[in-house]
This record gives C-alpha cells, sequence and structure tokens, in this order.
C-alpha cells in the first residue's frame, strides 16, 4: 500500500506545485505547465526505487518516446501547421463572416452558436474559436441591447463543442489515443450526447433571441478561404487517417492562399513554422506526462489507485462515474482539459477494461466531463480570453454557458440510464 501511494505521489506533487504556485501569484496562466511537469519528473525519477539512476532515466525516457506519444505529437505538430497557415490565408474571417451572412437576422443567437460550433468543429480549438468570434458578439451585444455576458456565454458555449467533437482538438487527439480507439468511432459515440444537448440549446437560443437583428456591416466572404476547414471536416467524418487529413488541409491552405494573394511560397512556410512553434509546449507536456506515467505505472502506482478505486465500483455505471469524476477533479486542479485527460487516460482505460466500458466510450466521457470541467472554472484559458476580449468578469460569464451544462447533464443521462451490465466489447 505504502509503495503504491509513494508511486503515485508524482501526481499529487503536480497538482501541489502548479496549483499552489498559481494560488500564490494570483493567476493560474503565470507558472508555465511544462516547469510544473518537469519538476514532477524530476522528483518522479528521484523516487523510484530498485534502479540505478541510469535505468530510471531510460525508463522515463521509455515512456516519454512510446508509439502512442510520438503519434501524438505527429499529430500535434501537423495540427498546429495546419491551422496556422489556414488562419493566415483568411480562412477563419472568411468562415466567421460566411457563417453570420447565411442566417436571418432574428435567429442571430442561434447564429452566433452555429458560428462557434462549426468554426470550433473546424479548428479543433475553443480558445482560437473564442479569440475569433468574442469580439464580433461583444459588439454585437453592444448594437442590440442584449446582456454581454450572455452573448459571449453563447459563443464559449459553442466553442466547447468542437473542442469536444473536432477530430484536430488535442482533447479529442487525447482521449482517442489514451483509451485506444479510432477518432471517427469516437465521434460517433460522442455525437450521441453531445449532438442532443446541441439541439436543444439551439432552440432555446432561437427562442431567446428572436427579436434580435444583425448589423449590416458584415464584410463580403470569399468562400473558396472556407474550403479547407470544410474538406478537412468532411474527410475527417469520412474516416480518412487524421495525419492524411491534416496533410491535405496544409496543402489545400496552401494553394488556395497563393490562389488568392493571400501568401506568397515563403509566407506558407513561415505560418506552417509559427503553428508548429506554438505546439511547442502542449508537445513537451506530453514527453513528459508520458515519463511520469512510466515511472507511476512501474511503481505499482495505477494498479494501486485502479484497486482502491474498483472496491468503491459496482459495475459498469459506477465505472463510467468514476472516469468522468476523475477527469473533472483533475481538471479543476490543472485548468486544462488536455493536461488531465492525457494525466488520467491511462487509469481511465485500466477502468474501463476491467468493467467492460467500450474505450470509445472511456474516451468519449473523457472528453465530456474535462470540457464539462474546463467551463465552470473561471481561471480557464476560455473564460479568462473571453473576459479580457468583451471586458466583463468570467464570473459573469458562467451563468451563460448553457451548453457545457446540458452537455453535462446528457452525458449524466447516458451513464445514468444505460444498461448497467458489462458490455461485450467488438
Amino acid at each position: 500500500m505504502k509503495k503504491g501511494l509513494l508511486s503515485l505521489s508524482p501526481l499529487l506533487v503536480f497538482l501541489v506545485v502548479y496549483v499552489v504556485a498559481s494560488l500564490v501569484a494570483g493567476d493560474f496562466y503565470r507558472v508555465p505547465i511544462s516547469v510544473a511537469f518537469l519538476l514532477t519528473s524530476i522528483y518522479a525519477v528521484c523516487i523510484t526505487t530498485g534502479k540505478s539512476l541510469r535505468e530510471r532515466l531510460t525508463l522515463f525516457s521509455e515512456g516519454a518516446g512510446h508509439p502512442d506519444v510520438l503519434l501524438m505529437i505527429w499529430i500535434f505538430i501537423l495540427a498546429g501547421a495546419f491551422a496556422a497557415s489556414a488562419k493566415a490565408m483568411g480562412a477563419v474571417d472568411a468562415t466567421i463572416q460566411l457563417t453570420l451572412q447565411v442566417l436571418p437576422d432574428n435567429l442571430l443567437m442561434s447564429g452566433l452558436f452555429i458560428a462557434a460550433c462549426f468554426i470550433s468543429l473546424s479548428i479543433g480549438t475553443s480558445v482560437g474559436t473564442v479569440v475569433a468570434l468574442t469580439p464580433i458578439a461583444a459588439g454585437i451585444a453592444t448594437a442590440t441591447g442584449t446582456s454581454v455576458p450572455l452573448i459571449v456565454g453563447i459563443v464559449v458555449g459553442g466553442a466547447f463543442f468542437g473542442d469536444n467533437l473536432s477530430f484536430i482538438s488535442d482533447t479529442t487527439i487525447m482521449a482517442t489515443r489514451t483509451q485506444g480507439c479510432k477518432m471517427s468511432d469516437k465521434f460517433r459515440v460522442n455525437s450521441r450526447i453531445v449532438i442532443p444537448a446541441a439541439a436543444m440549446v439551439l432552440l432555446l437560443y432561437m427562442f431567446m433571441g428572436s427579436q434580435m437583428h444583425a448589423p449590416q456591416d458584415i464584410a463580403s466572404v470569399d468562400v473558396w478561404k472556407v474550403l479547407p476547414y470544410v474538406v478537412v471536416l468532411v474527410t475527417a467524418i469520412a474516416g480518412l487517417d487524421v495525419l492524411v487529413v491534416l496533410l491535405v488541409g496544409i496543402i489545400l491552405s496552401g494553394v488556395v492562399g497563393f490562389l488568392h494573394g493571400s501568401y506568397d511560397f515563403y509566407g506558407w512556410l513561415g505560418a506552417m513554422g509559427d503553428g508548429i512553434l506554438g505546439m511547442g509546449e502542449l508537445i513537451v507536456v506530453t514527453m513528459l506526462a508520458g515519463g511520469v506515467m512510466s515511472l507511476i505505472r512501474h511503481g505499482g502506482g495505477i494498479s494501486f489507485i485502479v484497486r482502491v478505486l474498483t472496491r468503491l465500483i459496482h459495475g459498469r455505471r459506477g465505472a463510467e462515474l468514476t472516469i468522468g469524476g476523475l477527469v473533472m477533479f483533475t481538471d479543476f486542479c490543472t485548468a486544462n482539459n488536455t493536461v488531465a485527460i492525457l494525466t488520467m487516460g491511462p487509469i481511465a482505460r485500466e477502468i474501463a477494461e476491467r468493467y467492460g466500458v467500450d474505450p470509445r466510450r472511456s474516451a468519449s466521457l473523457l472528453d465530456t466531463f474535462s470540457c464539462l470541467a474546463q467551463s465552470m472554472i473561471p481561471y480557464g484559458a476560455q473564460l479568462l480570453m473571453a473576459a479580457s476580449l468583451a471586458a466583463v468578469s468570467p464570473v459573469e460569464i458562467i451563468p451563460y454557458l448553457y451548453y457545457p451544462f446540458v452537455m453535462g447533464a446528457c452525458a449524466l443521462c447516458a451513464i445514468l440510464l444505460g444498461p448497467a451490465k458489462r458490455i461485450t466489447l467488438n
């Protein structure tokens, strides 16, 4: 028991270092999460017993360089290159303008929600969607006399739709890789939870915004610039390998950019380079976390926590609730849903395998509940960014995040109303 607790202690060290230091600084983004993981990694190497320093470092390196970790890194690199090259070409602005123009004025609230859902689903990042749409949302709120936190909450809520469901979202990548399932399969299972939630919230926004009117000064749209996002979305849903999907998106962004004079060849390369560099911290954190989890597993930490948790679990429902609760707790502590999934993913997989939870289901629950937790913390990147751009408090936005809360309720219903017996995996 003592050995199991000791091997698990790196997780506690990470939470204490990151949370305590952030609280002292008064800012959860003053402390680089990569540094917190570096200190955790050093501690994990030091407490590992029964091996020489060289052997411990080798074990750590094997975890950091595990094929699953490296595959995630290749995806991150291509995702960063695609996102940056598409943005530099003008795809983000064109997508926003097209979505806002195609809807009638009295569907403005629902239009903003659809725009946030589509953009986040296309680009795979809630933060990027918040940055792109919040200034527009705040301006519309002012022009129509509507509550700014309400309109901004629509954007932030829709941004979590894509963060949870997109094929190029880092949370989707983490969830599927840690659970060992295909992205297309996770998408189908996850859709059964989040699409009903999105439909209910969309109907609510249609009713609430029926008397609103859109501004008339939206810029003209170059629909060709939306093409890379559409192609990426369609090919990903069709089941094409994510690496190929992203490569097609990068090439198509470059071609559209050349033809429209958005950048030349070197500008395209520069945009891709910036996007890859922007993934640097996530790549470092992924490798460090992989190394730490390798040492924890070697020390029996994962087996210990699974053994303790399974004493409290009775059937599949209990296992799924435990998976959701673990990732939410970790997200509350780290303010980062990707890191929460990365940290709890191996433990969730152990629980899922023991209680017959389909990997597609466990991946879906990890992603869904991490996004729910991320929407509930005022110190999360999405709310901080939205509050800054709209000049409101993040606490003011939280009550208007209808979609994440309905999504969480749908996920909970899916667990409680689902079959209680063990599931036979396909």
